[in-house]
């Protein structure tokens, strides 16, 4: 009666942490810092500008969204990157980036790949929606474990010939959920070329790339545009939930080939759920402004630099390069966020509950992730009991 392909599904994160925590009384107030929700305040002409839209919700939106929103997420992926593409043929607006990485495997996964069941290759720790793809579509997963010695980027060109020449889809994430890594660009320049020699596609998810400290990070396609690469090589995911603080809004885009666009699209419109049209009109102008992404940016790095200082003399403490998530070495992820919980009523994630378990070991179980996501004299004194409660 239910599909087996989904019958070994662990619980999702979040079931997870409550089945843990739940039962167990906090230790102290309530502070919430599980969940990756951006907590900064959007910009106040957002709400306006659906106001004045409203009308839109009378009638069905554009499926691959409005050309004034192609145009406005082509100008922007030309001024932060320098990546020229074609707003009508190589942008689809997303009802949030989740929908684009699950449909996009959907869209252009093969059946096979070499006569041979195609696998898909991923960080491990990942966005759980890559594997849900992955086996939606009969492929195979690879995890590939993305830890401190390899920079938390996994190393996809060390992988076995026999592996490499099944593979369809490589994810990579950068900046990574949860380590906050970036990729370089020679990191992505060597993952495009191994593409290219076994034809694969890349799909780049790079929903942190505006909250970052020092380094701005490289886009996959200016990369892939650079290298002379198959304009189909690679496909890009982004999103408003995290540049703009506006995860409710449930706005994206995806980018890539024109070919690959036509495919996405195709299954949109029959599967899909185009984003509202007033909330369309008001993503045109986020994706204009930069202002309040700069502000934003400012806001984490103040709580970046609260962390450093709270946990730099913590053996394994890596400082974030980007992203607004902290990933904490602990002994055992679970048994630190229940210590946490019952002791101080601070609510973090275990690390384990992102990972997969690979040949007995899962990368993520000595880890615990905590949003920095409250306003910053919150986030200080959380930590501030997170340290005392677990590192003394």
């Amino acid at each position: 009666m239910f599909p087996e392909r989904f019958s070994n599904l662990p619980a999702y994160a979040f079931p997870r942490l409550r089945s843990l925590l739940d039962s167990h009384e906090p230790g102290g107030p309530v502070v919430h810092m599980t969940i990756g929700e951006p907590k900064h305040a959007f910009p106040a002409w957002v709400t306006d500008i659906i106001a004045e839209n409203a009308a839109g919700f009378n009638n069905y939106p554009p499926n691959d969204g409005t050309p004034e929103l192609q145009k406005s997420i082509a100008d922007w992926l030309d001024r932060r990157f320098g990546a020229k593409v074609d707003a009508a043929s190589q942008i689809m607006a997303l009802n949030g980036t989740r929908e684009g990485l699950y449909n996009a495997a959907m869209a252009l996964c093969p059946e096979t790949k070499n006569d041979q069941k195609p696998v898909v290759l991923m960080p491990n720790p990942f966005y759980q929606v890559y594997m849900i793809g992955t086996i939606s579509v009969n492929a195979e997963p690879h995890f590939c474990a993305a830890t401190a010695e390899n920079g938390f980027m996994p190393d996809y060109t060390q992988l076995p010939e026999k592996v490499l020449q099944r593979v369809a889809i490589a994810f990579v994430c950068s900046p990574s959920n949860p380590q906050g890594a970036i990729a370089s660009r020679d990191y992505l320049e060597k993952l495009i070329t191994l593409a290219e020699k076994y034809d694969f596609k890349v799909f780049a998810d790079e929903c942190y790339s505006e909250i970052y400290r020092d380094q701005k990070p490289e886009g996959a396609l200016k990369v892939a545009q650079d290298l002379g690469a198959d304009p189909e090589r690679v496909v890009i995911f982004h999103s408003l939930s995290k540049r703009s603080n506006l995860p409710g809004l449930r706005s994206g885009f995806v980018a890539g080939g024109p070919e690959s666009l036509k495919h996405i699209k195709r299954l949109r419109a029959y599967s899909g759920a185009p984003l509202p049209l007033p909330l369309q009109r008001a993503s045109e102008k986020v994706w204009a402004d930069e202002a309040h992404v700069e502000e934003n940016r400012r806001l984490y790095a103040e709580k970046f630099d609260i962390a450093d200082e709270i946990f730099a003399d913590i053996p394994g403490y890596t400082k974030p390069q980007a992203g607004f998530f902290l990933w904490l070495p602990v002994e055992d992820g679970e048994a630190a966020a229940l210590k946490l919980w019952k002791e101080t009523g601070v609510r973090v994630l275990p690390g384990a509950y992102l990972s997969r378990d690979v040949d007995g070991e899962n990368p993520g179980k000595p880890y615990i992730r905590v949003a920095l996501v409250a306003p910053k004299n919150d986030v200080k004194a959380a930590l501030t009991t997170l340290r005392e409660c677990l590192y003394q």
